[in-house]
């Protein structure tokens, strides 16, 4: 065989193997384009839509139970502070009758009215012990640390002996309503005294209860 036939053959060998080569190339890319237009697979589709369904009903009984909490907190506090408005007219009355209890000098308690002042007294009395069926508390702020969210400073009061911010004349009463502050006490504050220990919890950086 001379090296012509042998060129030749090898041409036609390379020929062959690039027709080859393109007559395969079409149906790779048909397969391949066959596979990116394939339908999903329905079994992956319903879980997909199941989990959809699931976070959807977690998130609707979350929203239920909040809503349930909300309601619950809103009825119990309707029910404690209903009578808010009508307890703080009733302690104004029952001021009132303090002051005109205060008003009578001793000297002038005699006989013949000391059945009309017991009589007041038991009215104050018998008012104050209806408006504490109701939630409403007195605050008792007599000797005790001055404290802003219940106490109202009037005046301070000189006085080195006592420990400074302390509580050491009531002008008016304050009273609760269930946990919140009804009317706060009006007082008299004293100054100049050593300074007051301060609650161990506190002194931490916690907050008092």
């Amino acid at each position: 065989m001379t090296d012509e036939t042998k060129k030749n053959g090898t041409d036609e060998e390379i020929n062959e193997t690039v027709v080859d080569l393109e007559a395969e190339a079409p149906v790779e890319e048909t397969e391949t384009a066959e596979a990116e237009f394939a339908e999903p697979d329905p079994i992956d589709l319903l879980r997909e839509e199941n989990e959809k369904q699931r976070d959807q009903l977690l998130r609707l009984a979350a929203e239920m139970e909040n809503l349930r909490r909300r309601t619950a907190r809103d009825v119990k506090d309707a029910k404690a502070y209903a009578v808010t408005a009508f307890a703080r007219d009733m302690l104004g009355v029952s001021d009132n009758l303090r002051r005109a209890l205060d008003a009578i000098p001793e000297e002038k308690r005699s006989e013949e009215i000391k059945g009309f002042i017991e009589g007041m007294e038991m009215t104050e009395r018998s008012m104050l012990t209806g408006l504490e069926r109701h939630g409403v508390k007195k605050i008792e702020a007599d000797g005790a640390r001055f404290d802003p969210h219940f106490h109202q400073a009037m005046f301070e009061v000189p006085n080195p002996e006592i420990p400074a911010n302390t509580v050491v004349q009531v002008v008016q009463a304050g009273y609760m309503i269930g946990e919140r502050v009804l009317r706060p006490a009006m007082v008299g504050v004293s100054k100049g005294g050593p300074k007051a220990d301060v609650a161990p919890s506190t002194a931490e950086g916690e907050k008092p209860e």
